[in-house]
């Protein structure tokens, strides 16, 4: 399915991106809660967007806040708004990004990095709609739909004590995994023409080609940034073989020399249960974490939630 977009991020023909466009799009439907899990630099944002565009807000604010970027003591202040006077260099008053995005939707990026005192106020918006600018007894309300989005293990958080469990559960209500770059099977020399071209545009220069080997290259790394990573490259063929050819030897060296690990396994003549393998290594990852699911999950490379789902599955938990 190729998404004709203004955005790279939502561009792709892989039946693991496809899958999570069409449940995105299920899901915008609804003013449910969102949760988008993945790595850095797949995109959160855009899905985010994407996700406000095909809903009934789409004519609506979205209002975007890096909850990473807020030092602690501004947090609060930033999401809710605060009274002029409410503290030190509070000149003006500020109404907040709650009070922004009314009417249309709110992405929080990177929630996992709130503060557990923000945490508190904002599972009792989410539960209410209520808020409390900061030095303003005045219970406000605000119609908005919240979408939030982080690359870290939330689950984890909740166990080490760092992320409140409750305000997880609200989050979590629809949760979608972001698949990375490196398993959007066939997306990479799609994402590698559109965004060169784009760029090549952008800059006023004549794009360059892809040897058929710098393509296969390129299909082979892991592309641990995902997105912006390839964009960045695409940026720098761009400015530096315009018009020209790039081959294997022009790529930057940590794409040259990489590998995908291989794995030294041989099927059997006889074939065998692929279900019963996997269950069993399931049990096998399990056992070396010492019963620890996330642990277990990093040795299979999967997200924990992943890991639980399989577990699931096979009736193992």
């Amino acid at each position: 399915m190729n998404q004709t977009t203004d955005h790279p991020q939502l561009l792709g023909e892989s039946p693991e991106f496809a899958a999570l466009l069409r449940s995105l799009q299920v899901a915008s439907a609804t003013d449910v809660t969102i949760m988008l899990l993945g790595e850095s630099g797949t995109g959160k944002e855009q899905l985010a967007r994407y996700v406000h565009r095909s809903s009934a807000r789409r004519e609506g604010p979205f209002v975007a806040i890096n909850c990473a970027a807020l030092p602690d003591g501004l947090a609060e202040s930033e999401l809710f708004g605060h009274r002029k006077g409410a503290f030190t260099g509070a000149v003006a008053e500020h109404p907040g990004r709650i009070a922004a995005a009314e009417g249309g939707t709110l992405f929080l990026d990177e929630v996992g990095e709130m503060s557990t005192a923000v945490q508190s106020k904002l599972l009792r918006f989410l539960e209410s709609g209520e808020y409390q600018r900061v030095g303003d007894n005045q219970v406000r309300h605000a119609d908005v739909r919240v979408i939030a989005a982080t690359h870290a293990d939330l689950q984890a958080k909740v166990e080490e004590g760092s992320f409140r469990q409750d305000l997880y559960y609200r989050l979590a209500v629809v949760p979608f995994r972001v698949p990375p770059l490196r398993e959007r099977t066939g997306d990479v020399p799609l994402l590698l023409t559109e965004l060169t071209r784009r760029l090549a545009e952008r800059h006023g220069l004549v794009p360059p080609r892809y040897s058929r080997e710098a393509v296969a290259q390129l299909e082979a790394y892991d592309w641990p940034g995902n997105i912006r990573e390839l964009r960045n490259l695409c940026e720098r063929m761009v400015i530096l073989f315009a018009g020209k050819t790039v081959e294997v030897g022009n790529l930057p060296q940590e794409i040259r020399m990489s590998r995908r690990r291989r794995w030294h396994f041989t099927l059997p003549d006889g074939g065998l249960d692929l279900e019963e393998l996997e269950q069993e290594l399931l049990r096998q990852a399990l056992d070396k974490a010492g019963g620890n699911q996330s642990r277990a999950a990093r040795l299979l490379g999967l997200s924990r939630y992943a890991f639980i789902y399989r577990l699931k599955k096979y009736a193992l938990l």
